[in-house]
């Protein structure tokens, strides 16, 4: 648009500086891959992202990718350096290439306006910023530790938030610098459950914090519709399609369990029927059977730290975690605490971690003399009767590189084959944070894992261990009553009601010296060997 007269353009100056939107629809141009440089006809849904730019503060966008909103941020950072004396604009993003083309967006926006428009020449132009002889400037920088902490910002501009490392460390240092006024603005598509993106952006949807929370899934833009939302679902997977179009958080993590098996244990939960200890931790969904079997698993902290510890009660007869517990206590108390609910829940057996602080707690079981204690052995693991002395045993579960995996591998099958039901929204909150890491499952920085590793101690125990595994029992019992052999002595007279003297002869022992015995026992050892 031509504004010939000089009256025009100081009419035409004093609408741009007022209204941004009149501005960036009037006067600024933007590079399109297809089309080159075209005119910025901005859409309803940007229109209302720069509305939140200048009624709030905080503001935190939750974003699908290609909305065009790096580029409408960057539109509004070019109206506040030009119209407004001494702003420091400050754009942090994930790395250089990324931060150098936000600037060369505010630049194009620049060059490419009219020449009575620019109020006030640029005095630095580089690929990291631009400054205006009016004082202000846009700056670009990649992510690092120290980024912006030296700063006094009148707006900050986090581009793509979510995927910065560390950014809780960040956040930390930058909050500071927006003391004397600053705005920010945070924007991102979604990186699975937990870190500090996904804490700001969920607690300001609760208004829990100072934030404006803005989402902007796919379709929200006018030119997009459900045939072009199933050719992109074609070329992406399922993760990608939450995290780039759906904007979903739980979907769009690497999560060690799947988003279907988390939505089936959210399904199950329900609050507790009772709650009991001294801090009212323990969580109870049924109340002891008798004749029922149950596993009380445990993982260990010391009591005073950013760890908890945490126990699970599974009954095996009915494949569900009927309690649990999660809090800080010393280890040494927390052994009392495991005695008390193994007691109640029918003389349960107990497995603690036993590394560092659970062997406190382990030790602390057997000093009070519980009769079920799990032990692990040096060449294989028992499940045995309380003794004081045990060679060559040791009480409770090793948590190590190789067993932290089985223990973790069996967790996901038994949730993946929905074989344990869990009531928990504690449990159900961890295993959104427990993430892959590399080739590691661990929980999210700032995250706790107590109740999964409790949880993958028992579901081990539940369904792999050789020894008390929910239907190992079953199994072992047929075996057992297929291969023995029954002999009745007779050098006493029974009652009818006596029942008769049953010997259970193991086929399989090399040392068994009875005269019932036969050699077709011996070839039966030699057919069943591989099984010892």
């Amino acid at each position: 648009m031509s504004i010939n007269t000089k009256q025009a353009q100081v009419q035409e100056i004093i609408k741009c500086g007022k209204d941004p939107l009149f501005f960036i629809n009037r006067y600024c141009k933007i590079q399109h891959p297809i089309k080159g440089l075209v005119p910025f006809n901005t859409y309803d849904f940007q229109d209302d992202c720069i509305k939140n730019f200048l009624d709030h503060r905080f503001n935190i966008i939750l974003k699908s990718r290609q909305l065009g909103i790096s580029t409408i941020t960057a539109a509004y950072a070019a109206w506040l350096a030009l119209f407004h004396k001494d702003k420091q604009i400050l754009v942090i993003a994930t790395k250089r290439t990324t931060a150098v083309n936000f600037i060369k967006k505010v630049k194009v926006i620049i060059t490419k306006m009219p020449k009575w428009l620019m109020l006030s020449e640029m005095v630095t132009n580089n690929t990291q910023g631009v400054e205006f002889a009016n004082g202000s400037s846009v700056k670009a920088i990649p992510t690092s530790d120290d980024a912006g902490r030296s700063e006094a910002l009148s707006l900050l501009i986090i581009d793509e938030a979510a995927f910065i490392k560390n950014f809780d460390d960040l956040w930390a240092g930058l909050y500071p610098t927006l003391s004397t006024g600053g705005r920010t603005i945070l924007l991102s598509t979604p990186n699975g459950v937990g870190g500090q993106y996904y804490k700001l952006y969920t607690d300001a949807e609760a208004e829990l914090n100072r934030f404006h929370a803005h989402k902007l899934p796919w379709y929200v833009h006018p030119d997009r519709d459900e045939k072009w939302f199933e050719n992109e679902c074609k070329q992406l997977s399922k993760r990608k399609v939450a995290q780039e179009l759906l904007c979903d958080f739980t979907s769009s993590g690497e999560t060690f369990i799947t988003n279907d098996d988390l939505e089936y244990i959210h399904a199950l939960i329900k609050n507790p029927i009772d709650r009991w200890g001294h801090d009212k931790n323990i969580w109870v969904w049924q109340y002891p059977l008798k004749e029922h079997n149950y596993i009380i698993s445990a993982d260990v902290a010391r009591g005073d730290s950013r760890d908890f510890s945490a126990f699970h009660v599974i009954d095996t007869d009915t494949c569900e975690v009927v309690a649990e517990y999660k809090g800080k206590i010393p280890p040494d108390r927390f052994g009392e605490m495991l005695l008390e609910a193994g007691q109640r829940y029918e003389t349960a057996l107990i497995c603690p971690e036993n590394n560092s602080f659970g062997y406190a707690t382990c030790t602390k079981l057997q000093e009070l003399g519980y009769p079920r204690l799990y032990y692990t052995g040096t060449r294989a693991t028992y499940i045995v009767e309380y003794i004081p002395q045990h060679d060559n045993k040791v009480p409770g579960f090793n948590t190590n590189g190789k067993t932290r995996v089985q223990i973790l591998s069996k967790l996901e099958e038994v949730i993946r084959n929905k074989t344990l039901k869990i009531y928990s929204s504690r449990t159900y909150e961890e295993l959104k944070t427990f993430m892959w890491t590399g080739t590691k499952p661990q929980a999210m920085k700032g995250f706790n894992d107590d109740l999964v590793i409790s949880l993958a101690i028992g579901s081990w125990l539940f369904d792999a261990s050789g020894d008390y595994s929910n239907h190992t029992g079953v199994l072992n019992d047929s075996m057992l009553k297929a291969m023995s052999v029954s002999s009745k002595s007779y050098t006493s007279q029974h009652n009818v009601s006596d029942k008769p003297d049953v010997k259970i002869v193991n086929p399989f022992s090399t040392s068994n010296n009875s005269n019932n015995v036969t050699k077709k026992h011996n070839n039966e050892h030699d057919l069943y060997k591989w099984l010892l």
